[in-house]
């Protein structure tokens, strides 16, 4: 049996994810970030939005019991939202703040964890392994995504996708070996 990574090599792992996926939206403009290439489809700025309300939605409610940090942008970013309703989306500033807030609150509660600050330790770093993994591989998903669109559909180029050996590809995504 592989021996499983440590909380704190997911943290690195996850600061891999949100980095590359950084790198794959910060040189565009605001219109490009809020662009959409059909009406039955959703802008980069929802996807950067769903990452972060995913990954928080999940950590709250799985690990901290936390409330939302964003009531408005949690229901935008679910993925239950139909499509053509995904057009009023927050500034690119108020999105990105919004990621950031959410690392910061993923990072520090998953520090909680690994410290064994909480009731039932072992439980809790059990799911909290298991909940990273997905966060990182949701994060990948939909970084790919929007790579495709702007290679594809706004003309630019795609950097290259981290490399790291916890990281493996299954149907062309990015996902963490497990």
């Amino acid at each position: 049996m592989t021996e499983r990574a440590s909380l704190a090599e997911l943290l690195v792992e996850y600061d891999r994810a949100l980095a590359y996926t950084e790198r794959l939206w910060r040189d565009l403009t605001a219109d490009e970030v809020r662009w959409r290439p059909v009406p039955d489809s959703s802008a980069i700025g929802w996807h950067l939005g769903h990452q972060a309300a995913v990954a928080h939605y999940m950590m709250r409610n799985l690990t901290a019991a936390e409330p939302s940090l964003d009531p408005s942008i949690d229901a935008l970013m679910d993925s239950a939202t139909e499509e053509r309703q995904r057009g009023d989306l927050p500034s690119v500033a108020d999105i990105a703040d919004f990621r950031a807030a959410v690392a910061d609150r993923i990072r520090h509660r998953v520090d909680v964890i690994d410290r064994g600050d909480v009731g039932a330790p072992t439980q809790l770093r059990s799911i909290a392994e298991t909940m990273l993994t997905a966060i990182i591989n949701h994060e990948y998903q939909h970084a790919t995504w929007i790579g495709e669109v702007r290679s594809r559909d706004l003309g630019h180029a795609v950097p290259e996708r981290p490399e790291s050996d916890l990281l493996t590809e299954l149907d062309g995504y990015p996902i963490l070996r497990r």
